[in-house]
């Protein structure tokens, strides 16, 4: 039996998104600005750029949204998101999440990186598990948070009848 979201023509995103925690309980988010998940918590991660491959795509995402540089990590899986999102011609979303586990990565976080078009992250901040909720986080967020949590990553297909943009 399909849904009603299932019939709809979908905005099709595709990301690759760094998992890290540098210390037990806690992970690296960034203040999200624009997009469905603005103002929200999300994963540092992006859109591949049309030369990049997946890892050149965390790596260069990581930094600018993070102001940390990957050094080790290893891909875990892969999730699908759907959901409700005015976006040019759409009235839906699917976002299609490769998630790596960054086991390493140097230099400071930044609570404030530069700006230019595109960017989408006001910054980044280190936050507890416990403070991750799905009213300040994306669903990528939480989908890392079980993982943290677990120590497994189940690749799912979630479909939210509904999303509010903050």
């Amino acid at each position: 039996m399909m849904t009603q979201i299932n019939q709809r023509e979908y905005h099709l995103a595709l990301g690759v998104y760094g998992i890290y925690a540098p210390q037990p309980g806690m992970v690296l988010v960034i203040k999200k600005n624009q997009g469905p998940y603005a103002n929200r918590f999300d994963l540092p991660g992006g859109t591949m750029a049309n030369y990049e491959g997946l890892s050149e795509t965390l790596i260069r995402e990581f930094t600018e949204e993070t102001g940390t540089h990957v050094e080790e990590f290893h891909q875990i899986g892969a999730a699908t998101f759907r959901y409700p999102w005015q976006y040019e011609q759409f009235d839906y979303n699917k976002h299609i999440a490769v998630f790596n586990l960054v086991e390493r990565a140097t230099g400071a976080v930044r609570s404030r990186v530069d700006q230019f078009t595109g960017q989408d992250s006001n910054g980044a901040v280190v936050v507890n598990l416990s403070a991750l909720t799905w009213e300040n986080s994306s669903p990528l967020v939480m989908k890392a948070k079980e993982y943290l949590e677990t120590g497994t990553f189940r690749a799912t297909d979630d479909c939210f009848e509904e999303w509010k943009v903050l």
